[in-house]
């Protein structure tokens, strides 16, 4: 039989879904669709910076329809499955998988040691991104070489104006077109969401307040007063308040929802969370990755900045970031050299202006 291995639908090893669903074969199947470009990615970690990687997905699928990707990663829950191909979480089966196929074009976008040595072994006539070489890490191409340096020295990275789309995409040779984010919802959670924030919210918007930072970066925390005041405020004008956050935030948010009766639906596992944060209408966040799930579900946004550089972030035209009046002394720091944390420069009341000047 002529078996169509170049196909885009090829699983391997059992029936494609065109010969599940309407009983093709190879022979003159008209879902045949030969692949264009394999495409591998290496982007493992954090979740926001896999969420923030995909816009390469568009700009690829543009330049080369019908290319297979496939992606390399520590979280592969929230890569969507579709137009992704082949989702690998990061161990020695994917590792072997990857070392023994070969690719036509293949990215690294990750400085761990163990990206930039996967990316040295794979075969590929095209490489990109970070790379293992003399004992150390290395660039694939010149174009990698701006990134590479301000993730070394600080004094580079402040004065970057770049965005972390425009350097990824400068690293793969492309030009950055406002490609957007992927990420892969629950469509059963979402909807169930949808339903119980209907309700709660009586045709209220709906405000989604990330209130937490995890452990990695507290001088990133707004004080807890300003968000009991900025709850209350925005309350007092309409809207509906439903803090949001993990286990780490648990005890934190079932204080603010005592103190001022905002909505608090518990904590959740990722995937929920991506599904209950789709039911908001504006999200308000001191943390990236929230930033990343709000931007890849095309929420408008507040994103509250003070150790990193601003230029980093792409907010798509569809939120505002808000910065201390007076600068910030711990750039990429957790812990803080001033007496009292320059967030407090962030006022309740310019929140809430730029809360209020979102189109809905």
């Amino acid at each position: 039989m002529n078996i169509k291995y170049d196909c885009l639908h090829f699983k391997g090893y059992m029936p494609c879904t065109p010969n599940k669903t309407h009983d093709y074969t190879c022979k003159d199947c008209p879902a045949y669709q030969p692949i264009s470009k394999k495409i591998l990615i290496i982007k493992l970690g954090a979740i926001g910076d896999v969420i923030r990687t995909t816009p390469l997905i568009e700009k690829y699928n543009k330049l080369y329809p019908n290319c297979h990707f496939t992606w390399a990663t520590l979280f592969p829950d929230v890569l969507p499955k579709t137009p992704i191909h082949t989702i690998l979480k990061l161990d020695a089966v994917s590792i072997f998988t990857i070392e023994h196929e070969q690719f036509d074009i293949a990215i690294n976008l990750d400085k761990d040691k163990e990206a930039c040595m996967l990316l040295a072994k794979v075969d590929a006539p095209e490489k990109y991104g970070f790379t293992w070489k003399n004992n150390h890490i290395d660039v694939a191409t010149p174009q990698a070489t701006h990134k590479l340096m301000t993730g070394l020295f600080d004094g580079l990275s402040k004065v970057n104006t770049k965005s972390y789309l425009e350097e990824i995409f400068e690293i793969c040779h492309l030009e950055f077109d406002y490609e957007e984010y992927l990420i892969r919802t629950n469509q059963g959670l979402v909807e169930k969401w949808q339903n119980i924030l209907a309700k709660k919210s009586e045709g209220k918007p709906i405000i989604g307040l990330n209130t937490g930072c995890g452990a990695r970066w507290k001088t990133r925390l707004w004080p807890q007063e300003n968000w009991v005041r900025f709850i209350e405020t925005l309350q007092s004008k309409g809207y509906f308040c439903m803090v949001l956050g993990g286990k780490q935030e648990d005890e934190l948010n079932q204080y603010y929802a005592t103190q001022t009766g905002a909505y608090y639906p518990g904590h959740f596992s990722l995937e929920e969370f991506i599904s209950l944060s789709d039911g908001c209408d504006i999200i308000v966040t001191q943390v990236s990755m929230m930033m990343h799930i709000a931007m890849a579900l095309k929420k408008q946004l507040i994103l509250f900045n003070n150790i990193f550089n601003k230029h980093e972030f792409e907010m798509y035209g569809r939120g505002f970031i808000i910065e201390p009046s007076s600068g910030c002394d711990c750039y990429y720091g957790n812990t803080c050299s001033r007496e009292k944390s320059c967030m407090y420069d962030i006022k309740v009341e310019c929140v809430v202006e730029k809360v209020e000047a979102l189109e809905l």
